[in-house]
């Protein structure tokens, strides 16, 4: 009984060592803040654990109440280029000076795609933002309309109507405005 007892003394004060050790690490700076230094392994599996989660668990019911029309897919474009593409680019796909500073890197959405996403994933990713990368909230800026139509125009990317499409061809790239 007397080696159980010390043997989980042992592990309780190990436990409370290293609580009190992470703290000292976080209030003393040791663990890095900076946006320049790339999330440890621990960070980005928490932070990818929870967005799939939470995603998961929001988008059940979640389904766009819009039909893809010329006129939302043009929105969408619209919407797209005003808010979107400085951090995932135009239809060239080149990153812009922002985009490349980004530590957790933007995709670029017209080479990397989301058209085969779910439709309320991309949803949900536009309204809430993403916590712990560079992306925002939009809920607070957009309506529920328009993050629908950005949500459509990435949905249906892929194969636009021709004059939406050389719509989308016309956005000017980020990476282009920039330089």
């Amino acid at each position: 009984m007397r080696n159980v007892r010390g043997f989980i003394n042992g592990i309780v004060f190990t436990v409370a060592l290293l609580i009190a050790a992470g703290f000292v690490a976080i209030y003393e700076g040791v663990l890095p803040a900076g946006a320049e230094n790339k999330p440890s392994k621990i960070e980005a599996w928490i932070a990818r654990t929870s967005l799939h989660a939470t995603i998961t668990r929001d988008t059940k019911n979640l389904t766009n109440p819009l039909q893809p029309t010329d006129d939302n897919l043009a929105a969408g474009v619209k919407l797209y280029g005003e808010n979107c593409a400085v951090c995932h680019g135009a239809s060239d796909g080149k990153p812009s000076d922002i985009a490349q500073g980004l530590n957790i890197k933007a995709p670029q959405l017209a080479t990397d795609g989301v058209e085969d996403d779910p439709e309320s994933v991309t949803y949900w990713k536009i309204a809430h933002g993403i916590r712990f990368s560079a992306m925002p909230s939009f809920k607070k800026t957009l309506t529920d309309d328009d993050l629908w139509r950005v949500t459509m125009f990435l949905k249906h990317m892929d194969k636009l109507p021709p004059a939406i499409d050389a719509q989308w061809k016309k956005l000017p790239s980020a990476a282009s405005q920039l330089q």
